[in-house]
């Protein structure tokens, strides 16, 4: 680095320290997408970090892997298994990847192949990717070849466009006066990193918590997309990040994620726990609805002691499915969320584990169009189920060990070790 450049690298890293306040991580790396799909996950103390200087600059695990750079090649048989598949929905989700992905050099030949077969049976789908692509193994930054598979939704609430007795709760569209920086944009080695905040004179701070937000004179009034009629589903809604809401008028609006407000998610069901309100078992997503529905006098406090807070957007009334982070409509249990900086976002991947709270294998061919805040390592997936009440059960009980391979292009060039 130049000194100059070298200069404005460690302001920026300062100014990300100093956001520290609004937490380790951001929920939301990678817009649209669900925010945290795993409600009791425990997570790691984060130790303070201190005000770097070039000789003790900190490094979070895995920042020095290049990008891609967990992906091994591997051989057709190691997913032997996919015969057994109904491929075909499988790529019904792979078409809708293609509808982006055709832009893109290394993908065009792969997805131009793809729109010469209308309805291909299982050996046709099989010979396309075999023809078309090669197939790599993933590993976690700890170098196991198994991870954690987790799972997430599209709620669906009652709502109405207009405040009332009804529907009291609001979901908030992306405040004015909200700030992200992308760090991505100025410094290629912060790839994926935001900051969030806003203006006090010249100054970037700490945007709103959810306590500031959510109080009886609320500061971001006037900017109400939809209202609700439930506090602990509007909560729910911001997890998962995008949802359905049966409107009072009979329509249906469709709502996704537009930004968050910079602070890190804290598990409400691991504070039930540490409290002793709940045990481990109970702490499922209906377990904590349950308890805050018995508990309305708590509910409040409860929800801010999760300071993250997420805003939406209106979303085209005719889509098939929410939007992920690749832009396109998630296919329920087709699309699944990963980390895009170990395996590539939109593509064709074939994940093997269990289904929820059992040892029935679920091994399917699998399209990766969607990112989460929590959504970090190179075997980490989060599996999306669709929408409503059954595909609520499943993902709020999904917390699976699973394995996974990455099918890239033959055009595609990955990093030198």
């Amino acid at each position: 680095m130049t000194s100059l450049r070298l200069r404005h690298y460690w302001l920026l890293l300062i100014l990300v320290l100093m956001m520290s306040a609004c937490g380790k991580k951001n929920v939301k790396e990678v817009p649209p997408c669900r925010c945290e799909p795993s409600i009791t996950e425990p997570s790691k103390p984060v130790p303070e970090p201190s005000t770097p200087t070039p000789e003790t600059k900190p490094e979070a695990p895995g920042s020095k892997i290049p990008e891609y750079g967990l992906l091994k090649p591997a051989d057709w048989r190691d997913i032997e298994t996919w015969k057994q598949d109904n491929l075909s929905a499988g790529w019904s989700a792979w078409i809708t990847s293609c509808s982006t992905l055709k832009n893109k050099p290394e993908w065009q030949p792969a997805c131009q192949a793809a729109s010469t077969l209308s309805t291909p049976d299982n050996s046709q789908i099989i010979d396309y990717f075999t023809r078309y692509f090669n197939v790599y193994s993933t590993s976690t930054i700890a170098g196991s070849n198994s991870g954690l598979i987790t799972g997430y939704y599209e709620p669906i609430l009652k709502g109405s466009r207009t405040k009332s007795a009804q529907y009291a709760f609001p979901l908030y569209a992306q405040p004015k006066d909200l700030i992200t920086v992308d760090l991505g944009s100025l410094f290629p080695e912060l790839k994926y990193k935001r900051v969030r905040g806003k203006l006090d004179g010249n100054r970037l701070v700490p945007y709103l918590t959810r306590a500031e937000i959510e109080t009886d004179i609320p500061p971001l009034a006037g900017s109400e997309l939809v209202w609700v009629d439930d506090a602990i589903d509007a909560f729910f809604l911001q997890i998962q990040g995008s949802g359905l809401i049966q409107l009072d008028t009979g329509e249906q609006m469709h709502v996704g994620y537009a930004d968050q407000n910079g602070h890190a998610y804290n598990s409400i069901g691991k504070v039930l726990i540490q409290r002793g309100e709940l045990t481990a078992s109970q702490a499922s997503m209906q377990g904590i609805k349950d308890w805050g529905r018995k508990n309305v006098g708590k509910l409040r406090e409860l929800l801010n002691t999760n300071p993250s807070y997420v805003f939406f957007r209106e979303l085209p009334a005719n889509l098939p499915g929410p939007l992920g982070a690749l832009g396109v409509p998630l296919t329920a249990e087709r699309s699944v969320a990963i980390d895009p900086k170990y395996i590539p976002l939109g593509a064709p991947i074939y994940l093997s584990t269990t289904y929820p709270n059992s040892s029935k294998p679920l091994q399917r061919l699998m399209v990766a169009q969607d990112t989460g805040g929590a959504i970090k390592d190179g075997v980490r997936a989060d599996f999306y189920w669709g929408s409503g009440n059954y595909a609520g059960k499943m993902a709020g009980a999904m917390k699976q060990s699973g394995t996974i391979w990455v099918l890239l292009p033959k055009e595609f060039k990955l990093p030198s070790p």
